[in-house]
């Protein structure tokens, strides 16, 4: 699959089967993410794969436990809003059972932290669509980042004082066997062009 249709056949999904991939696809995903640019070349968004299903459901559990404590605000998010009320009722998985969750963190106070780590994160979701994985971008830890419960458990997974989560994606088999390579209509994202004029 060539870069251009890999990007513009690029789904979510969030409908995954109970198998982690082959460690060598893993890799190869993380891989992309590595060679992601960054700001001045720093390298330094931190990449902590997570594959172990007690991790992944107790960061279920705390995920759900802290949003359900927090306020719903006028102007707020509203994925945010819908994580919060799903929380309430008992139903919420942030990772949808995914098999693999990868969470990306930076260095706190560094000006391109979330710019860094969404360019690693565009490009794993790029390169799982080329290698028939499946994935979606997960923001749930990135809002929970200055929870307390939340950052000590991300801090044993290896998280460093110094870093602020930025961001993750979950990655798995697809239930429905491939990605959905649907493209999907563009109604938003405008462009604007200036171009020279002739005689200029």
């Amino acid at each position: 699959m060539d870069a251009l249709t890999a990007i513009l056949t690029r789904r979510s999904t969030r409908l995954y089967l109970d198998v982690v991939p082959d460690r060598e696809l893993i890799e190869k995903v993380i891989e992309a993410g590595r060679y992601a640019p960054s700001g001045s070349n720093s390298q330094t968004t931190h990449l902590m794969v997570i594959t172990d299903r007690k991790v992944l459901d107790d960061l279920a559990d705390a995920v759900q436990e802290e949003f359900a404590k927090m306020e719903i605000t006028e102007g707020m998010y509203i994925s945010l809003k819908a994580s919060i009320k799903a929380s309430r009722n008992g139903s919420y998985r942030f990772h949808y059972d995914a098999p693999v969750l990868i969470v990306t963190a930076n260095k706190a106070g560094y000006g391109n932290a979330v710019a860094d780590s969404v360019c690693a994160l565009e490009n794993m979701m790029i390169a799982a669509n080329a290698l028939d994985l499946g994935s979606c971008w997960i923001n749930q830890l990135h809002w929970l980042d200055e929870n307390e419960k939340i950052r000590t458990m991300m801090m044993q997974f290896g998280l460093l004082e110094d870093e602020t989560i930025t961001g993750g994606l979950i990655l798995g088999y697809p239930k429905a066997g491939m990605p959905d390579r649907t493209m999907a209509d563009r109604k938003g994202n405008p462009v604007t062009w200036i171009t020279m004029k002739r005689g200029r």
